[in-house]
Parts: structure tokens; C-alpha cells; sequence
């Protein structure tokens, strides 16, 4: 069996420009150099961002350089009781920073209206980065009561550019969500998308978008999952083919193409063409 992809790119280098100014200082993926260039753009106006899971305050932060170079304010928020109680230490003395070690739900007192409320959020903050590997569509789309100027939201880059997936409303699943998801939802609320990374997607109100000057935001034109997407087909005698990525990304584990076979080998046997 011979098997070879010749893989096609149609992101246009001139709506994916603020990818050419990644750079980290505790991102993961050039999100510091990308959130840096886009408010070059478009200006800050209360320099104030909110960013959960924020972990330990630094791992992997979009907001640990605007907190500590950038003369930033805002709020972090963090679930897990061990990293949270880093997050406070790394803060501690910044009254300007404001902590809270809780889970944000998408309704009642801990829903993020009710958290940003009550830390004194402006309406219109800078910057919103959510980031919780699971319910991120979820709790962008019940945020009502504020319009941040940016809003960095986490998606599943082993999900193909012309899917739409959600994952269930569980705060205890981890699935995530689908790009083109996130794209249309950003839409419903009045964003569109400025830039991505691997697995975080940028989106700006309406009225700012113009100031980048992209052409075309398409998916297509802005994102390229790369080598994150497994391929699926099938053969004549009912034998699944994988191709692409061949392992759980999450889990470091190889696919075995055997293992995800429907028929036993006893069974594929082709029957002809189905009428």
C-alpha cells in the first residue's frame, strides 16, 4: 500500500500577517508578539486584561508581559487550588492585580459577568484571553454585559477548517471547540478574526477590524491546521485508512491503524458497489 500527501497551504500571507511578529516571553506559541503588534494597531485604551485558566501566573501566559513589562492591569482567575496558590504569590504587593481562585461558569455568581463585575472590569476592557481547554465557546458566548477590544479564545487545532464543533455545556469535559466555530460565534457577537495560532484565535469588534486591513479573514486565508488534523478513507473491502496525524496529541500515543478498524480482516472483503 503506497500512501503519500501532497499538502496545499491557501493561507495568504497578507491576511496572516500578524503571524510574521510571534515572539514569546512566557506565551506558548508567539502570542506575546502577536497581542503586542495588534494593539500597535488598533491603540489600548484602559490597558486592563483578564485572562483564565491562568494557571501559575506565567506558564504559558498571554498576560504576564502586559502585567509585569507592560504597565498593565487586570484580573486573573485559576481553578486549580496548588497553581492558584502560585498565581497569588506572583502577584502578591500588585494591588492593581486582582486574583480569584474559582471556576468560571457560564450563569450565576460565577459566571464571568458576575466575576468581572464584581473585580470592577471596565465594560470595554483591553484585552479577554480564554483560555480552559474545554468550555471556551461556551462561556465567550454567555458573556453579555462586556466588550472587550480583544479577545484571545483557545480552539482544537486537530479539528478540520470546515467543521463546526462544540462540545457539550460540562465545565468537566474536555473536548473543546472547532475554529470555524469560534469564527461564527465571534460573528454573532460583532468580532471578526485579525490572527491565529496553532490553538489560539484573535478576534476584534466590528468597528476596529478595518484598521488591520485584511482582505480576506477567511478561515482558509488566516489558518492552516497543519500537521494536527488525522485523515480517514476508506477502502473497497471496508478497510479505514488514517493519514495525516497518527497520534493523540494529548496523550503522546501512537494511532495503530489496526486499532481502529471496524471490520475484523476476516470480513473486509469487497462486496461490490452499493446501489
Amino acid at each position: 500500500m503506497q500512501i503519500r500527501i501532497k499538502r496545499q497551504s491557501f493561507v495568504k500571507p497578507a491576511s496572516a500577517f500578524l503571524r510574521e511578529f510571534h515572539r514569546n516571553v512566557t506565551s506558548q506559541l508567539g502570542e506575546d508578539g502577536i497581542i503586542e503588534k495588534i494593539f500597535e494597531i488598533m491603540g489600548a485604551t484602559n490597558r486592563y486584561c483578564v485572562e483564565f485558566g491562568a494557571w501559575d501566573g506565567k506558564l504559558y501566559s498571554n498576560s504576564w508581559n502586559l502585567l509585569k513589562n507592560g504597565g498593565w492591569r487586570g484580573l486573573l482567575i485559576e481553578a486549580d487550588t496548588e497553581k492558584y496558590a502560585e498565581l497569588a504569590a506572583e502577584y502578591a504587593g500588585r494591588a492593581d492585580v486582582v486574583t480569584r481562585n474559582l471556576r468560571v461558569a457560564t450563569e450565576g455568581p460565577q459566571s464571568l459577568d458576575a466575576i468581572l463585575a464584581e473585580a470592577g472590569a471596565p465594560s470595554d476592557l483591553d484585552f479577554l484571553c480564554i483560555d480552559i481547554d474545554g468550555n471556551d465557546w461556551h462561556i465567550w458566548n454567555a458573556l453579555k454585559d462586556f466588550a472587550p477590544r480583544l479577545v484571545a479564545v483557545e480552539f482544537n487545532p486537530s479539528i478540520p477548517n470546515d467543521v463546526i464543533f462544540v462540545q457539550d455545556d460540562d465545565p468537566s469535559v474536555n473536548h473543546g471547540s472547532s475554529l470555524l466555530a469560534l469564527i461564527e460565534l465571534g460573528k454573532a457577537k460583532g468580532y471578526e478574526l485579525v490572527a491565529t495560532t496553532d490553538c489560539n484565535a484573535f478576534f476584534v469588534p466590528k468597528a476596529l477590524f478595518p484598521a488591520f486591513g485584511i482582505a480576506d479573514n477567511g478561515i482558509y486565508a488566516m489558518h492552516d491546521p497543519m500537521y494536527f488534523e488525522s485523515r480517514l478513507f476508506q477502502l473497497y473491502d471496508g478497510t479505514l485508512v488514517l493519514t495525516g496525524c497518527k497520534r493523540l496529541l494529548w496523550s503522546n500515543v501512537t494511532i495503530e491503524q489496526e486499532d481502529i478498524q471496524v471490520l475484523p480482516k476476516a470480513l473486509r472483503k469487497y462486496g461490490g458497489a452499493v446501489p
